[in-house]
């Protein structure tokens, strides 16, 4: 079996004139970055269009280390579903180089199933990640001349909230101060970096649907606070037309293709463990606009991404999956059930069967939200038949669509029998609307508490001093309209990454709210979650090289 980035490369890549051709956009439209990739006009979304396509969710079960292959899946079904004589696009999150260097090494699907060209896309693709991370960095270095500037006429500010972003996995920048040296090098301020996924700037762009809307969100950004216990926000530093602008290229979704020339766009990256997971809206609707069938995914298991894609995504844009798939495989389930190093053949079987609570719990979750769920079985080489017959016959128990695929080897031809029952489930059954876990008149605390208890299964809701703290200042400024984006282990239904399968018996600690007042939302941080990832011991840049001018070790 050739490496991902040797499939990739050894495949013909049509012009992206021709990919875009395909879909009904000219080249008149096109901004081309090279051959292969091009930016596309907001002008380009339809809402009447947005409003009768079969939009698809991609979830999963809860990940394990090796991961489920949502992307993969999601590039196949597309692929299938066009196969099949359907139009479908695809909308999914660019990669962040981050995890491409540390535990992944990329995040544009694999084998037979990925979006290309896979470098580009894994690396520097268009630069929509450095100017998130230049206009995030630009804020904190204007605020701090602000303070440095203004401290003469007795201005401060009680708290910066505000950090820094790169887009690297890096432990040692998750406490910093700056302004240390001279007093002419600015006021000594303890301080931190999060990852460029985890900025606020990355959240709201991926939420916005114009670059009026993108504007106003910037500008209502919350950077620290006042001693009055005020926002004190980018509108007053009155640079949000600055910031804007560093943003103007960066809103425009990325056209890209599958292996078999399916159309692609890739475009933001928020994680779904420390913010929303989905990609732009923007995309989305992009996507929804120029197809029958449009195919999307939500970061990690259905209890985070696809649990924020309905409760935040959804009601922010009136759209809504009509159906939505969970990508299991029998190692992920085994892993849920128990499985230990050396196994016996019958131990094996009974962590399969035990892990089907795991599955059962994402199901149940996502019919809560009106979904009909098609459950699809990522195969590998060593999958036996009577396992996945013990798969196949679970869904059937439970009246849920199931199919395996085999998309990794076979590309889209291996979801055809995946894509056919999706459009059979989607015509006969296929969903008119999101049922909401909250309203948007609960309060922040009913909020967290109706996820915490329906999505993740827990006993009840836990609040860390600081979190109580920042409930009342939330409601000063009028924000307990804001949804909620629970930021937590994707490992677990818990905040404990160890208690997989699915925990019993477990309460959330809430340990601090932090206040986003450009995405319009309010982030939950439970449990020890860091929006600063570290490296492993043995991180996927040790592998990652050029030899004879050809990139090798991305996945």
């Amino acid at each position: 079996m050739k490496s991902d980035i040797e499939i990739a490369r050894s495949c013909s890549m049509k012009p992206i004139e021709d990919v875009a051709a395909a879909i009904g956009i000219s080249a008149e439209n096109l901004e081309q970055y090279g051959k292969y990739m091009a930016k596309v006009p907001l002008s380009l979304i339809n809402e009447e269009r947005v409003a009768n396509n079969r939009l698809i969710l991609v979830s999963s079960i809860s990940p394990t280390r090796a991961g489920i292959g949502k992307t993969t899946v999601s590039i196949g079904l597309s692929m299938a579903l066009n196969r099949l004589g359907k139009r479908s696009v695809l909308a999914l999150r660019e990669p962040s180089l981050g995890p491409c260097f540390g535990m992944k090494g990329g995040a544009a699907g694999g084998g037979y199933a990925q979006v290309v060209p896979m470098e580009k896309i894994n690396l520097h693709f268009t630069g929509d990640f450095h100017a998130i991370t230049s206009a995030h960095n630009m804020i904190a270095a204007l605020l701090d001349n602000y303070i440095y500037q203004h401290r003469s006429e007795g201005f401060a500010l009680k708290q910066i909230l505000w950090k820094r972003v790169l887009d690297v996995n890096d432990r040692s920048l998750r406490n910093i101060v700056s302004g240390l040296g001279a007093s002419t090098d600015g006021i000594p301020t303890q301080s931190g970096f999060d990852i460029t996924p985890a900025s606020e700037i990355m959240a709201a762009l991926c939420l916005a649907d114009s670059e009026q809307d993108l504007r106003r969100r910037i500008e209502n950004m919350v950077l620290g606070i006042t001693f009055e216990d005020k926002p004190f926000r980018v509108k007053e530093l009155g640079v949000g037309g600055a910031i804007t602008v560093l943003l103007l290229d960066a809103i425009k979704p990325n056209l890209v293709q599958t292996l078999e020339g399916t159309a692609a766009f890739v475009h933001g990256g928020p994680f779904a463990n420390i913010a929303h997971g989905c990609n732009s809206l923007i995309a989305t609707k992009m996507a929804m606009s120029l197809s029958d069938y449009a195919i999307t995914e939500a970061g990690f298991g259905a209890d985070l991404g696809a649990e924020k894609f309905m409760n935040i995504k959804c009601r922010k844009a009136a759209i809504h999956p009509r159906a939505t798939v969970l990508v299991s495989t029998l190692r992920g389930l085994k892993m849920h059930g128990g499985l230990i190093d050396g196994a016996t053949e019958e131990q094996e079987r009974q962590s399969l069967i035990n892990g089907f609570a795991n599955l059962d719990r994402h199901i149940e979750n996502m019919q809560k939200f009106g979904q009909p769920v098609i459950v699809t079985l990522n195969r590998y080489g060593d999958d036996t038949e009577e396992e996945i017959s013990l798969l196949a016959d679970h869904c059937k128990k439970l009246n849920v669509g199931f199919a395996e695929n085999n998309v990794f080897l076979k590309g889209g031809e291996g979801a055809e029998s995946l894509a056919q029952l999706v459009i059979e489930i989607v015509e006969k059954q296929g969903a008119k609307e999101v049922n909401m876990t909250y309203a948007d008149e609960d309060s922040i605390e009913e909020k967290v508490n109706k996820v915490a208890k329906a999505i993740y299964g827990a006993r009840s809701v836990l609040l860390k001093k600081s979190a109580q703290n920042k409930l009342a200042r939330i409601q000063s400024w009028g924000m307990s309209h804001y949804p909620i984006c629970i930021a937590k282990t994707q490992f677990s239904f818990s905040e404990n990454p160890k208690l997989v399968g699915v925990a019993k018996d477990f309460d959330i600690t809430i340990r601090d709210f932090v206040i986003n007042g450009g995405s319009e939302m309010i982030v939950a941080i439970a449990g020890e979650i860091m929006r600063m990832p570290g490296l492993p011991k043995i991180p996927q840049a040790e592998k990652i090289d050029i030899i004879d001018g050809q990139i090798e070790g991305l996945a």
